[in-house]
């Protein structure tokens, strides 16, 4: 009797600020079907930055137990998403001399983008992607494909993101800690595009918002190229601390940090004026006295001037990336952050454009109610693993390359 063939495994682990969560997935005659998910309460952060990595492994390890467990299988490496303060994304260009003319090949494509990509980053930098833009071939500019050009000089442009490497190192010791290894890390926003953005999205333009607990993530795609990224200090994190600030400051209300998270959720919204402004909301006081009333207009007059803060900062990184007038897809939010209401009237009113929830598709069997923007990376991190898996590309292989190279 023939025994039953082990499932290749595709696994993505999002260590967020608040859960970290697991998504496991079965890759199947090229597809990728849903097995199971995990969560787990994160442990380890401070005001966004790795604080102690026992607490991550901790977290990561019940997480991917969890999903284990719903799966029924034996999780043995993941993908893990990187975000936080610390991403940074600049231009690279890199120019290759052929010597005399001749038709330009794939193989040449990878050299100049790999020639892009020998920067020298500043002490405790380290890369994690490399995405190709476009390509100038004999001084003649915009090209995204120019193989079979015949040409004596090819320039690639690409983005490069980067994070610390003390950081980066710290999230893989902690998976490491919890018996797991790491086929890869993926800028989360990045992995948040592959569940999210269908490739006819992308080339009419689109953009990602990720909205964590400690960072906002950003990436602009352009056809198949990502024009732009970035990884901004402001998130969720801070609507909930103005709540506690802007109580106390303006009513003389003290309230604890956990009882400000549960009224951004339940009462809380980004815009005024989309709902019941009038409405009295009862806060429970945190030094001992009785609750007092404020209106939902004064919660949300708080929310509504850090939301704005947010995406004027988006707005200033579409527009460095030249597409502030372009992203005729609009821009998908995701991360638990976007759930505030309110989030995407804000989104189209700041980035004049449309906005809707990035949420994951193309996976079978995916849960109805996974069909959240908080699930939205891991997901994601699984589908780029499972590309690792179909493809074997070799680690650091930048995905836009992929798709130069025609595979």
């Amino acid at each position: 009797m023939p025994t039953k063939s082990k499932p290749k495994l595709a696994v993505g682990v999002d260590i967020g600020g608040a859960r970290t969560r697991c998504v496991v997935c079965a890759v199947e005659d090229g597809r990728l079907r849903f097995l199971g998910a995990g969560s787990a309460a994160s442990q380890g952060w401070q005001k966004g930055r790795l604080a102690d990595p026992k607490g991550i492994a901790a977290a990561v390890s019940a997480a991917v137990k969890e999903a284990e467990s719903r799966a029924k299988v034996l999780v043995e490496s993941v993908v893990l998403g990187i975000g936080g303060a610390t991403v940074q994304a600049n231009q690279g260009r890199g120019v290759y001399e052929f010597g005399r003319p001749r038709e330009i090949t794939t193989d040449d494509l990878a050299y100049a983008v790999e020639l892009a990509s020998r920067v020298r980053l500043q002490d405790d930098r380290m890369l994690i992607h490399v995405f190709p833009q476009d390509f100038t071939v004999d001084g003649r500019a915009g090209y995204r494909n120019p193989v079979g050009l015949q040409a004596t000089r090819l320039e690639a442009n690409v983005l490069l993101v980067t994070t610390s490497e003390l950081e980066h190192n710290g999230l893989v010791s902690a998976a490491h800690e919890a018996h797991l290894s790491v086929d890869d890390t993926v800028f989360e926003p990045v992995a948040c595009a592959y569940s999210a953005i269908l490739p006819e999205e992308r080339h009419r333009g689109a953009a990602i918002v990720d909205l964590g607990m400690h960072s906002t993530g950003l990436v602009v795609y352009d056809g198949d190229a990502a024009v732009g990224a970035a990884s901004l200090p402001v998130a969720a994190d801070h609507l909930t601390r103005d709540i506690v600030v802007g109580l106390n400051y303006y009513h003389g209300i003290t309230i604890s940090y956990e009882n400000a998270e549960i009224l951004k959720r339940e009462y809380g919204c980004a815009m005024i004026g989309l709902s019941n402004d009038n409405t009295l909301v009862d806060v429970p006081s945190s030094d001992g006295r009785t609750s007092r009333e404020v209106s939902r207009r004064q919660l949300n007059e708080i929310l509504e001037a850090r939301a704005e803060e947010i995406f004027m900062f988006l707005k200033q990184e579409i527009q460095q990336a030249g597409m502030d007038q372009a992203l005729m897809e609009g821009v998908f939010l995701t991360g638990g952050g976007a759930r505030l209401h309110g989030m995407l009237d804000m989104a189209e009113r700041i980035l004049t454009c449309h906005a809707k929830f990035g949420l994951a598709v193309g996976i079978q069997d995916w849960p109805q109610n996974f069909q959240d923007p908080a699930w939205t990376t891991g997901a994601g991190l699984a589908m780029y693993s499972a590309r690792l898996k179909l493809f074997k590309q070799q680690r650091r292989k930048p995905p836009g390359l992929l798709g130069f190279l025609g595979i």
